[in-house]
């Protein structure tokens, strides 16, 4: 039976460390998660665990980053299916909308808490998180397929993006679908009438 190269086991482990931050950060907060507990769940010795990642903020890190891209991944996997037409604006918001739900965006709220207050790890998210919203933004312009030099779209869409974690924010508590359905609907006809407008 051939092993599995080094370098593709390397990658493996790594990944299984960083799935398993996420989930652990979702279910046990910031202060309830350490390297030893997340190498427990991820089934890596702990030496393992600190050869990938030295200290829980660079596994932390690294799971932000996954988070993004798992995103991105998401919306543009949907993208396929898009209709044409005035349609496809709900369904986009509806995408949009939805991504901030569930234990991804649980886990990266947890992380966004304890950043508003410890220095260190802000340093470490602000740039990703930047970079993160930077391609959501693009990837949701490019599904509306809106233009982003006319006046007023790219704060348009930027306001798709921060309702949509609003929406997320009010979903953690209780489940908000019904009201996050009514608000896709008006929301996707606030832009539609917005952006059918001629340009100035």
């Amino acid at each position: 039976m051939l092993r599995e190269p080094q370098q593709e086991r390397s990658r493996t482990t790594r990944r299984r460390l960083i799935e398993a931050a996420i989930d652990c950060l979702g279910e046990l907060g910031w202060h309830g998660v350490t390297v030893a507990v997340i190498a427990e769940r991820a089934g890596v010795s702990r030496g393992a665990a600190q050869h990938h990642f030295p200290t829980r903020e660079d596994l932390v890190a690294a799971a932000v980053e996954l988070l993004g891209e798992a995103q991105i991944t998401e919306l543009r996997a949907q993208a396929d299916g898009l209709p044409t037409g005035p349609s496809r604006i709900e369904r986009v918001v509806e995408m949009v909308l939805n991504l901030y739900t569930g234990p991804m965006f649980r886990a990266a709220l947890q992380l966004w808490v304890v950043a508003s207050t410890d220095e260190q790890l802000r340093g470490r998210l602000v740039p990703l998180e930047a970079r993160v919203g930077r391609e959501a933004h693009r990837v949701t312009v490019e599904l509306l397929g809106v233009d982003e030099s006319r006046a007023g779209v790219r704060e348009l869409v930027q306001a798709t993006l921060d309702l949509a974690r609003g929406l997320g924010l009010a979903n953690l508590l209780t489940d908000d679908t019904r009201r996050r359905r009514q608000i896709v609907r008006e929301w996707a006809c606030t832009l539609e009438s917005r952006l059918s407008e001629p340009a100035s």
